[in-house]
């Protein structure tokens, strides 16, 4: 068993949140601890860009619950140019080409969206999940920042120093890049769910007749980066470009001009100086050698900054990808993700791992198993018996600093409420009778007791589970079948229908339908499984399945017997 100390060793946020806070009192003592995130809305913002808020999301939290100021900066990259139309975007066609390199706040919304532009069309789907997931942060718009001037004493800053920019760059464009590291194999929608944020394109200026140049002009003709700094005098801040794309030529006095913005590698080390920051962690995508992160670290020396502290967070997969691509194009997005599991659970999957470590987030039938584990976890922390780490995960997962995460009052397993909304599609009076049945002692009076988790299980059966694997209860007994059956099976359906009405619980059907195999070898209600035995388990199984939902397997036998209804069970049992 684990020591406290290793346990303790094991709660990443804790130790992040030390270094931090030593930190931001060497660099900024009396300030709010500043921590930060990039995020990019060029198209669906998924489960894997969601990694780049919650990292610094759980130390600020755990900062705030220690009582410093802390603020959670998330910039959202809407300034970027359009790179490429998205696949899957419902109201978008190869039309929208014409409008790659313009801001993203300068592309048309999809059709029929209610926002003014691209960038706050899928910036509203990301606030909505981070409002749902406990989220604080201050957003920073880019697009803001750059047109209003915000950043007008660092661009001329740059422009200033373009040599030693120029010099540090230098450095890299030589060399080769390092292939990059596969974790694991995976599909090409798993690749793309890997992608980090649109800002990751590695842009660092080009270097021209006319000398290198770190600023890059949004064409006054076309609205496109499409352009080349032919000029630029530092004294007068005089700035002349050429649009490739259009022709457009013109000059402009930078001091007063704002429709423009640093190539990125130069862009994010300002940021880091200019907001401050002491904790922003990257994705693989910006950490190898000649990488936006790791140029940055030597630029943001040039704005009288220093890097922040940040690890680098590794690949997010999605269990039940292939699938789920092929019917509905791109990947999920934590709308997507929080449609199917409560807030609690999905923070929880990203508080447990250490961000250098991958993990799954499931839509497939693993998000029972998931669930299962989520429910041991909470009983194991209400009983004092969880680990330290596991304690503090769960803690970091069940509510923030300032606020508890909503919870389902009596959350019945997410495995037997899918059983159930799948068995009676849906419908809330029989799922209510059913529920009602599953404990007797203390039954189920409203459905509001079991929600919200009720209507996210419902979600997952009738959004990720195929229509072949949805299950249809027998109209009619299968004749056939039961006119083959022998003796021994006769008996076995005989005792399960006679043991109904006493044993009419989820708990007393558990025990009949696994006592019935016992019985007819012998063995009392308490006898451990042998081998012998779980093949005549498997294959009473087997057998019910078939004459209920004609089928091999299905839900869980007891929580499927009371969806069905003891008489309708009889029926169809032949009895």
């Amino acid at each position: 068993m684990p020591t406290v100390a290793q346990t303790i060793e094991a709660d990443w946020v804790s130790r992040f949140a030390d270094e931090v806070i030593a930190e931001a009192e060497r660099r900024a003592p009396g300030k709010p601890v500043v921590c930060a995130s990039g995020l990019s809305p060029s198209g669906p913002i998924h489960l894997g860009n969601l990694r780049e808020v919650m990292t610094p999301h759980l130390v600020a939290d755990e900062i705030r619950r220690r009582g410093h100021a802390v603020r959670h900066l998330i910039s959202w990259d809407d300034y970027d140019r359009f790179r490429k139309v998205p696949a899957g975007v419902a109201g978008v066609d190869e039309s929208w080409a014409e409008h790659i390199g313009r801001p993203l706040t300068s592309v048309p919304a999809p059709a029929g969206s209610p926002h003014p532009n691209w960038a706050e069309h899928f910036k509203a789907a990301m606030t909505e999940a981070l409002a749902e997931l406990g989220v604080e942060y201050d957003g920073i718009s880019q697009t803001e920042q750059y047109t209003t001037g915000a950043y007008r004493d660092q661009v001329l800053h740059a422009m200033k120093h373009r040599a030693d920019i120029d010099a540090i760059l230098a450095q890299y464009r030589t060399k080769k890049a390092p292939p990059k590291k596969s974790q694991k194999p995976v599909d090409e929608a798993e690749l793309e769910a890997a992608e980090g944020s649109g800002a990751a394109a590695e842009d660092d200026g080009a270097v021209s007749a006319a000398g290198y140049f770190p600023y890059k002009p949004y064409c006054g003709g076309c609205g496109k980066d499409t352009t080349n700094v032919t000029a630029y005098d530092d004294e007068t801040t005089d700035l002349t470009y050429t649009c490739a794309g259009c022709g457009f030529s013109e000059t402009v006095r930078l001091t007063d001009f704002h429709r423009g913005k640093l190539v990125w590698k130069v862009d994010w080390p300002m940021r880091w100086a200019y907001e401050g920051v002491i904790f922003e962690p990257s994705g693989v995508d910006h950490s190898s050698p000649g990488s936006s992160f790791q140029v940055g670290q030597q630029m943001v020396g040039i704005f009288d900054g220093e890097r922040p502290i940040g690890p680098m967070y590794a690949f997010v997969g999605i269990s039940g990808m292939a699938k789920m691509s092929s019917s509905r194009g791109g990947v999920p997005t934590p709308a997507d993700a929080l449609k199917i599991m409560e807030a609690p659970l999905l923070r929880w999957l990203y508080a447990r791992r250490r961000p250098n470590q991958s993990f799954k987030i499931a839509f497939d039938q693993e998000i029972q198993r998931l669930y299962d584990e989520w429910d041991k976890l909470e009983a194991k922390v209400a009983d004092g018996t969880a680990l330290p780490a596991d304690v503090a995960a769960h803690s970091r997962a069940a509510r923030t600093a300032t606020a508890e995460l909503p919870r389902t009052p009596r959350p019945l397993s997410y495995r037997t409420l899918a059983s159930v909304v799948d068995v009676t599609a849906g419908a809330e009076d029989q799922t209510l009778r059913i529920l009602s049945e599953l404990d007797p002692a203390h039954p189920i009076t409203s459905l509001d007791e079991v929600r919200p988790r009720l209507d996210r299980a419902e979600s997952w059966i009738s959004t990720y589970v195929p229509a072949d694997q949805r299950t249809l209860v027998r109209d009619e007994p299968d004749k056939e079948l039961l006119g083959s059956l022998d003796e021994q099976d006769q008996e076995s359906l005989r005792l399960l229908a006679d043991g109904l009405d006493t044993h009419w619980s989820l708990e007393g059907l558990t025990t009949l339908v696994y006592g019935v195999p016992k019985f007819q070898a012998g063995l009392p209600a308490d006898a451990k499984p042998t081998p012998e035995l779980k093949v005549a388990q498997r294959t009473f199984f087997a057998l019910l399945y078939r004459l209920l939902v004609s089928r091999d397997t299905g839900p869980r036998l007891p929580t499927l017997l009371l969806a069905v209804g003891a008489d309708r069970v009889r029926r169809l049992l032949g009895r």
